[in-house]
């Protein structure tokens, strides 16, 4: 069980890591966000949130399934906003009115937080390359990744019921 905690707050360090890095591209790269960006940010700090929900407090596997299962619905949840920023957003004038936009705005994390959270860019302005690959396929892999940690403690839980 101690190893899932462990698990657990690895996935949790990663996606902090995530947005530190996103950040990291915006300010010292000059990489503005765009409003598929910013959602995915905010789906690494929830997933961050839970993993340390998760980690702090009496660990129980029922517990620990439970945070680890959330963890894998917001990776999950994090894939397809990344895919849908590729195959959809990257490729139209405006992300304005699409969930993401609409999520940002009207929670108003983008006004209350603008350096976390502000859209300064269009998704088609927002599409960069890192070392030959587009910048929301980095973010699909870190999903991906994550989601694969939480998949195989998730069964490492399960198998112990058995």
């Amino acid at each position: 069980m101690q190893r899932n905690r462990l698990v657990l707050a690895a996935i949790g360090l990663l996606s902090f890591s995530g947005v530190l890095l996103a950040l990291i591209s915006q300010y010292v790269f000059n990489m503005p966000p765009c409003a598929w960006c910013v959602f995915q940010r905010l789906i690494y700090l929830c997933i961050s949130a839970m993993c340390l929900a998760g980690v702090v407090g009496q660990p129980s596997r029922l517990r620990l399934s439970v945070f680890m299962s959330i963890v894998l619905a917001l990776c999950v949840a994090g894939i397809t906003s990344a895919w849908y920023q590729v195959k959809v957003a990257s490729n139209s004038f405006s992300c304005a009115q699409t969930l993401a936009d609409q999520v940002m705005t009207q929670s108003g994390l983008e006004s209350t937080l603008p350096w976390l959270f502000g859209i300064y860019a269009s998704c088609m302005d927002a599409k960069v390359t890192v070392l030959g690959v587009e910048y929301a396929y980095w973010s699909m892999m870190l999903f991906i990744f994550l989601g694969g940690l939480a998949t195989a403690a998730l069964i490492s839980l399960t198998k112990k019921y058995k």
